[in-house]
């Protein structure tokens, strides 16, 4: 086991190192100038639609574009938001959260560019249902040579997906129960499975509902939650502002509980820690958009890329400034101890069950999401005949993770994570100009339908 460990701690150096990195945010920062910074100035007309989104839309799909979208975010609002944000600042400093900013606003074109691929080149499956993502918008967009890097996305996919998306959720939500609450992992891995098995054995339909009712709530929870903090230390807000924009350039010195870190600490971590929570360029969230009922792949690309903009810009924008605002990120403290030693130094005899239950409602939704983009991973290489079975499988795979000991398989898990990015990012390098072209096609047509109408007589 040590063999193992150390081989896949190596792997994990080489795939999540610089090269990585560059990759990620140099993909992001291609597509965000090929599109002229459309997706970061046209926010206001992604949250118009999808508004406008939560009925269906006079097109093919099985779920209206804000579920679809609630579901990306139920994968995504996870342990991320807490322990991830928690992690980065502990090991790179408080520059690790303006590194994660970056990462998300060239990562909005990543996410946008995603979503307008997998609705363009979508299928349905031979039980009807719409299924995209990666593996299809490369099979479809760019041809039968193409076709086995599909073929590694989705195996590397529904391996990933029992790591990140399945047992170091269900581990999170049992430690963090047991730590606050007392309950047996046991009990909690059985209730995890009733509860995932109610939703996940009835599809992307049930799923999208369920994360339509959850996500909003508990993002809005948590997002109140973590101002009431903020407010609570306003007087170090300032302060602590400066500490990010400060240490994103120059090393963060030793003080207290924290070793200190290097400028490259703050960059890595920042950029690790911000994919890990948006998945932006990870070629997860397409999974859920391509069964959108949406108009057209722009109108959906321009819903997804809220998704990074919620989830890192706001999120963990909140949970990062509150650790340090309350300058606990000294503490010695890392993951979600840190996030929940912030809010219950703020919130006393409260902060600390918050996060708690926080983490819990997100490690459950961030269950049924990827176990939605497992499921199309699998479909894609053994066909529809496969997903009752594993559905079964994923179910009972939430109690062994509750109980056992997984620190391999975070390991593992992270590592898959960069192996499904890569075919990922090459496929949107390549498939760039369609996408370009089509964002082109769409704000053409929009500026002269807004011309003919404001001509038309009143």
């Amino acid at each position: 086991m040590e063999t193992l460990n150390s081989i896949v701690g190596a792997v994990n150096a080489v795939v999540w190192g610089p090269l990585m990195l560059v990759l990620i945010l140099g993909v992001g920062l291609f597509l965000q100038v090929g599109l002229k910074l459309m997706p970061i100035l046209r926010i206001g007309t992604g949250f118009s639609l999808l508004f406008k989104g939560r009925s269906p839309e006079d097109g093919e799909g099985q779920i209206t574009p804000f579920n679809a979208l609630m579901t990306a975010l139920s994968a995504t609002i996870g342990t991320g938001n807490i322990a991830g944000v928690a992690t980065a600042v502990f090991l790179g400093g408080p520059g690790a959260l303006f590194w994660m900013w970056i990462t998300a606003l060239v990562g909005m074109a990543t996410k946008y560019s995603e979503a307008v691929c997998a609705v363009k080149f979508r299928e349905q499956d031979s039980q009807g249902n719409f299924v995209g993502g990666p593996m299809y918008y490369i099979k479809n967009g760019l041809g039968d040579n193409w076709k086995w890097l599909g073929v590694a996305f989705a195996l590397f996919g529904s391996i990933a997906a029992f790591g990140i998306g399945n047992g170091v959720q269900a581990n999170g939500v049992a430690q963090v129960l047991e730590t606050n609450f007392g309950f047996n992992p046991s009990i909690t891995g059985v209730v995890l499975m009733v509860l995932t098995g109610a939703v996940v054995l009835g599809g992307i339909t049930r799923i999208g509902a369920v994360a339509g009712a959850l996500v909003p709530f508990m993002a809005v929870s948590y997002i109140v939650a973590g101002l009431i903090v903020l407010l609570i230390n306003a007087d170090q807000l300032g302060s602590a502002l400066g500490l990010v924009f400060t240490h994103a350039f120059t090393p963060s010195a030793a003080e207290g509980g924290f070793a200190g870190a290097a400028v490259w600490a703050a960059i890595r971590f920042g950029v690790a820690r911000g994919v890990f929570s948006n998945e932006a360029g990870l070629g997860s969230a397409p999974i859920a958009h391509a069964a959108a009922e949406t108009k057209g792949p722009v109108n959906q690309g321009l819903i997804a890329m809220l998704g990074t903009f919620i989830d890192t810009i706001i999120v963990c924008s909140i949970t990062g400034l509150a650790i340090i605002a309350s300058g606990v990120w000294t503490s010695g403290e890392s993951g979600a101890a840190l996030t929940s030693l912030a809010f219950e130094t703020s919130l006393p005899g409260f902060g600390g069950y918050l996060i708690a239950i926080a983490l819990s409602i997100f490690a459950f939704t961030t269950i049924l999401g990827w176990s939605y983009y497992g499921e199309k991973c699998v479909g894609y290489l053994l066909g529809a005949k496969v997903l009752i079975g594993y559905r079964i499988l994923w179910i009972v795979a939430i109690y062994f993770g509750a109980t056992a000991d997984l620190g391999f398989i975070w390991l593992l898990a992270d590592t898959l994570n960069a192996m499904m990015a890569i075919p990922n990012l090459i496929a949107l390098i390549l498939l760039s100009p369609v996408v370009f072209a089509v964002t082109k096609e769409f704000f053409a047509t929009k500026g002269q339908s807004e011309e003919r109408t404001s001509r038309s007589p009143q």
